[in-house]
């Protein structure tokens, strides 16, 4: 094969453009598909795997361990029953290890609110890129992603959304004050907005404040000189509660601190042997508690993925098989139609090899095009893959 050939076979695929970009394309997406979705699967496991073995130990709810790690680890819409905040002291208590009491119930906008304590921070090493981290009652800090989607700077206000609109006690949404946007960690904490855990309880209704009410005027028109009352025309009444430094101190909470919801505690053992200890803590079947290891649970869950993983490069295979023969018609029918077109060039001299080289030359200028589109498509996966593995295929 000389570069005549490739000249030749080059103005033959210009000419017909439309087949030409068909057989290409087909080309590229059989070699891109299944390295791209083996991309996506190792930086999915990689993802998962290194959110999961920096958790050492999860306690909560007996339940589903999936639900609890995929709760407490990447803030999924998962359903788990709340513990009380007494397991996290209990297990503090143990000395065996440090607690880290986690609560994820609620949305904001769709992004998830947790409430964790400032340890919690140390433990993920996130600090603030812009302003400053939780103070007071009422503080949130936003994962980057978040702040970006909300579209909130430091200073900012944001309202949290009523669970119910029909809420007959009263409980109305929290105005939050947004004092920072945490640094990129490249995890689920981007998506998430941190409020500290006494807030959290505030929302859920456990805690609220007094606010010192005007006396109402009088209405002559009524007996005894009776307060008229008209809450719906009442244009200042206020249909969310912001804590501010007029009100704060009247803040308070009722009840036992010990009975309070939170979804997990991330137990972080001081060693090997501590950790072992805590886990002999939970063996007992009447505690309504469990503990699990969330690199184990995750490995569980990722082995189900692969096996998904198989069947996909299966059925591409059987695709790219069925393509592969589809594309070997199309040249056949191609070197049909073209049979006046090679008997003219063999009629000029050329023998039946110089022929078969201008055919092979169209296919390795297709296989170098679509080599080069396949390249381009790899690339992009590998440098967008990774946001889009943690925003769409991570819970």
């Amino acid at each position: 094969m000389t570069r005549h050939d490739l000249y030749l076979a080059w103005h033959y695929l210009r000419f017909h453009k439309t087949r030409s970009v068909i057989l290409i394309a087909c080309l590229s997406l059989i070699g891109s598909l299944p390295l791209s979705l083996h991309f996506l699967l190792d930086e999915g496991e990689r993802q998962m795997t290194a959110r999961a073995a920096s958790t050492p130990l999860l306690v909560g709810a007996k339940g589903s361990s999936v639900d609890l790690t995929l709760s407490a680890l990447y803030f999924s819409e998962a359903t788990v029953p709340p513990v009380a905040m007494a397991d996290a002291d209990r297990v503090g208590e143990t000395g065996w290890a440090d607690a880290l009491p986690v609560y994820s119930r609620f949305r904001v906008r769709g992004q998830p609110l947790v409430g964790v304590t400032l340890d919690y921070f140390d433990f993920r090493r996130l600090s603030p890129a812009r302003g400053n981290m939780l103070a007071l009652l009422g503080d949130c800090v936003l994962g980057s992603d978040a702040a970006e989607a909300l579209g909130l700077e430091p200073g900012d206000t944001l309202l949290t959304t009523p669970e119910n609109l029909f809420d007959l006690a009263g409980v109305y949404p929290l105005k939050l004050h947004v004092t920072g946007v945490l640094g990129k960690s490249h995890s689920p904490d981007e998506q998430a907005i941190f409020a500290d855990l006494q807030t959290t309880w505030v929302i859920e209704g456990l805690g609220h404040g007094h606010t010192e009410q005007k006396p109402a005027a009088r209405d002559g028109n009524q007996p005894f000189g009776q307060a008229s009352v008209n809450l719906q025309a009442d244009p200042k009444l206020l249909t969310y509660a912001e804590i501010t430094p007029d009100n704060i101190d009247s803040f308070h909470f009722h009840g036992d601190p010990g009975s309070y919801p939170i979804t997990a505690v991330i137990a972080v053992p001081h060693d090997r042997r501590a950790a072992t200890l805590l886990k002999g803590r939970f063996l007992a079947d009447d505690l309504k508690t469990q503990i699990v290891d969330p690199h184990a649970v995750t490995r569980s869950l990722l082995d189900s993925i692969f096996r998904i993983g198989a069947l996909f490069d299966a059925v591409i295979i059987l695709v790219g098989c069925a393509t592969l023969l589809a594309l070997g018609l199309v040249f056949s029918l191609s070197m049909r139609l073209r049979q006046r077109e090679l008997q003219t060039i063999f009629l000029l001299g050329c023998s039946r090899l110089k022929v078969a080289q201008l055919v092979a030359a169209e296919l390795v200028l297709l296989v170098i095009a679509s080599g080069a589109v396949c390249w381009a498509l790899l690339q992009g996966v590998e440098r967008y893959g990774g946001p889009w593995v943690r925003e769409f295929l991570i819970p």
